[in-house]
């Protein structure tokens, strides 16, 4: 009999040969082979973790960095390579979302038999 984290592992495996992840692997790849777009998607992700280090402690973000925020957003817009990468990544991030939701739904039942319980 399968233990759960024998499940886990196929799932790994089952993840890693899904259209998603190989999308994701090949745009990253064409984006790495174009040495614009790679620095314009590495200064972006940067950027990006930065700015919510600065949230998560929380400190404000000004108006300076939105500004630059905003400006890095439009030029990566402008490279496909870029485009298709960030597109990729949204479809694996629903995967990943959508798996999750099925994995915690017996402790969102639970939690949630419990809770009506106490009413």
């Amino acid at each position: 009999m399968a233990t759960t984290y024998d499940i886990a592992y196929d799932l790994e495996k089952q993840i890693r040969e899904s259209d998603e992840y190989e999308q994701l692997k090949q745009a990253y790849q064409t984006v790495n082979e174009h040495d614009e777009a790679k620095k314009l998607f590495d200064e972006f992700r940067q950027l990006q973790l930065d700015l919510q280090q600065k949230q998560m402690s929380g400190e404000a973000i000004s108006e300076e960095e939105a500004k630059n925020a905003e400006t890095s957003f439009q030029n990566i817009q402008q490279h496909k390579e870029i485009t298709d990468l960030m597109s990729a990544e949204q479809r694996m991030s629903l995967l990943i979302n959508d798996l999750n939701q099925i994995i915690t739904k017996p402790l969102q039942e639970l939690y949630g038999t419990l809770g009506e319980e106490n009413k």
